[in-house]
């Protein structure tokens, strides 16, 4: 391996310092502040909402004016895609092994507080959102552009979430499945890495209606398939729920910390762990939210928000349980998805460690074609030229791929890390100026629900804003 790809190359200590600074003088408390004045402004919609989220799955068919569009269920699958992965098997090992337990309880609570963030940028991507070809487009650079009447903010999200998704996060998911499949059957990375960059490149170029049919099978079975086997080793261990619990929220308030900084540094690792993870705020989800054909903003809004609790308080928490029921010392074990399979190999034999990197291939691979769609989403609207797009999914599908199954483990997250940074900064001044939208939004849904009505948003409701669709 060059020595540019490793753990300890100079290109990994400076994206480190710069990833340490960002995170513990600016986004945390940025991050948590709007989560915290969104959920109180929405009266804690993520939660006394949450029976009309489940509803709202089936609530579109996909079908509008004639023509086909993405449907509500398959913009949740598109986006739980991308949410439930290598955040979910391999991240919350990472956080464990550098925060301790603790870091699941912060995990917890930025997905808690994190979904009215996730409910606010969802919206407000259905708000702005623009006719396209064979269905919408639109995301927080539109909303941008046309919220906040600034081109070069627009410009500069769209830059930052190509690079960032369809780039930096591609290569993490590319080096979590080339890990998996060496613990597991001893095979070679670079060749691992080639197949994928193949297998991904034709479900790319295939477009946003492939990805969409294809994530939309992947997702719920892949997802079934580890909560099943979760649940299995939860149901064995029933009587040391109370003690992991215990341990959980112990850790998480620094009781069981003994050197100086632990309560910080298992604060900050929860956060970041987590927010990888269901990506609330960070301005991602909103790109495939944009896509769906529905009658009101707020259904998409309350169906991403649903997306957050799937992917954190369900499948991150099954992960958590697993490697603390196991007993593997995380601290002098494996990191990221090895530390995960040693812990599955502990409780179910040989088979544990297969099935995670069968799992961690179907979950990272529709992470990689999901991650390819945010980004696209935006190339197109910097430029309409084709073979700028073409060079795009080539570095996306192919370049970054590869990349990340030469790369050390320690390179491409603290890279991805970087780049989650500048990304949520970005995003979340934007859906803080603009969140009066979705509040007056919200009230016309509850308003209308509460006359007995199918909720229907039409532009004229607001004509400020001179929005393309709702007509």
């Amino acid at each position: 391996m060059p020595d540019i790809f490793s753990a300890d190359s100079w290109l990994n200590r400076i994206i480190t310092a710069s990833n340490d600074f960002l995170w513990t003088y600016i986004l945390v408390a940025v991050l948590i502040g709007c989560a915290l004045y969104f959920t109180l402004k929405t009266r804690g919609v993520q939660f006394r909402m949450i029976g009309e989220m489940f509803r709202l799955l089936g609530d579109s068919t996909g079908k509008h004016d004639g023509e086909k569009h993405i449907s509500s269920f398959q913009a949740f699958a598109v986006s739980v895609a991308t949410r439930v992965g290598t955040g979910n098997l391999a991240g919350v090992a990472t956080a464990i092994t550098i925060g301790g337990p603790g870091a699941v309880f912060w995990m917890w609570i930025i997905a808690l507080l994190g979904s009215a963030s996730a409910f606010v940028e969802s919206t407000l991507a259905q708000l702005f959102k623009k006719k396209h070809r064979h269905s919408f487009i639109g995301g927080p650079a539109y909303y941008i552009l046309q919220g906040l009447k600034q081109p070069w903010l627009a410009a500069l999200f769209a830059i930052l979430i190509s690079i960032t998704f369809g780039l930096s996060y591609n290569s993490i998911q590319s080096n979590t499945i080339c890990t998996a499949l060496n613990v597991a059957f001893g095979f070679n990375p670079v060749v691992v890495g080639l197949v994928l960059v193949l297998i991904s490149l034709v479900v790319i170029f295939g477009g946003i209606h492939r990805i969409a049919k294809v994530s939309s099978v992947i997702v719920p079975i892949m997802a079934l398939g580890y909560l099943i086997l979760a649940l299995f080793v939860i149901c064995r261990h029933l009587d040391l729920i109370p003690q992991v619990f215990t341990l959980i929220f112990k850790d998480a308030f620094g009781i069981t910390q003994i050197a100086g900084g632990g309560i910080a540094a298992t604060l900050m690792t929860g956060i970041k762990r987590g927010l990888f993870s269901n990506e609330a705020g960070e301005g991602s989800a909103p790109n495939v939210a944009a896509t769906a054909s529905t009658s009101h903003p707020v259904k998409q809004g309350l169906i991403q928000a649903l997306g957050v609790f799937t992917d954190t308080l369900v499948v991150c928490s099954c992960t958590a349980f697993i490697i603390l029921f196991s007993g593997v010392d995380a601290q002098a074990g494996p990191g990221g998805i090895a530390l995960t399979q040693a812990a599955l190999e502990a409780e179910v034999g040989r088979f544990g460690t297969i099935f995670v990197a069968a799992a961690i291939l179907l979950f990272a691979y529709s992470s990689i074609i999901g991650n390819y769609y945010y980004g696209a989403a935006n190339i197109h609207f910097l430029t309409k030229k084709k073979w700028v797009m073409t060079v795009y999914r080539l570095l996306s599908g192919g370049v970054m791929v590869l990349f990340g199954a030469l790369a050390s483990l320690d390179l491409v997250w603290s890279l991805g890390d970087l780049c989650m940074a500048l990304l949520t900064a970005c995003n979340l001044y934007a859906i803080l100026r603009l969140s009066k939208y979705v509040f007056r939004l919200l009230n016309d849904y509850c308003a209308q629900k509460k006359a007995g009505k199918d909720p229907v948003f039409h532009r004229d409701a607001m004509p400020e804003l001179k929005l393309e669709c709702w007509e």
